[in-house]
């Protein structure tokens, strides 16, 4: 991805990509996997004490994945792109997967992250410390709620998509 060339079409392609491989990689490291998730996009902003990444409605079958951090990494550091969202993408689907609690969500998706792709890979790194690369984005404490005025959440379409078959017959 080319910064200057990034358009909301590419970001939304390597969402969609970047889920595929975060199901391979939990699927092979713990055996375990869900179907008919849904990503949406959601302009968060940011806060005097960072931002939110990403989070999961608990019971839900939605990601929301916030846009201010999407935009700044291209803007600043593109080849943490990637990495980058891989990682919310692998905590937040751990949730989905019935990890609410968020320290052990963080230990597994830094044990699934090593197992794929070793100890000093940027997608480790990131699981152990993400403020060495990111020092303003934070993960939501427990009980943490969008605002009261929420802000539109934009489905992305083909999220997913290895599961469609899956999901409906």
């Amino acid at each position: 991805m080319n910064k200057n060339m990034v358009n909301e079409t590419d970001i939304k392609q390597d969402l969609i990509e970047t889920f595929e491989g975060v199901k391979e990689s939990v699927r092979k490291s713990e055996g375990r996997s869900r179907a008919g998730l849904m990503l949406g996009l959601q302009e968060l902003g940011t806060s005097p004490n960072g931002f939110i990444g990403a989070y999961y409605p608990m019971s839900s079958n939605i990601i929301v994945v916030n846009k201010t951090p999407l935009r700044r990494i291209i803007d600043t550091n593109l080849k943490l792109f990637k990495p980058y969202v891989f990682h919310v993408l692998l905590h937040e689907y751990i949730h989905s997967l019935g990890f609410l609690d968020e320290r052990t969500t963080e230990r597994k998706t830094y044990e699934i992250s090593k197992d794929n792709f070793g100890k000093k890979h940027v997608i480790t790194q990131l699981s152990i410390n993400m403020k060495q690369f990111f020092p303003n984005l934070v993960y939501p404490n427990y009980g943490w709620l969008p605002p009261k005025k929420i802000p539109a959440i934009e489905l992305v379409y083909g999220f997913d998509r290895s599961n469609t078959s899956n999901y409906i017959t």
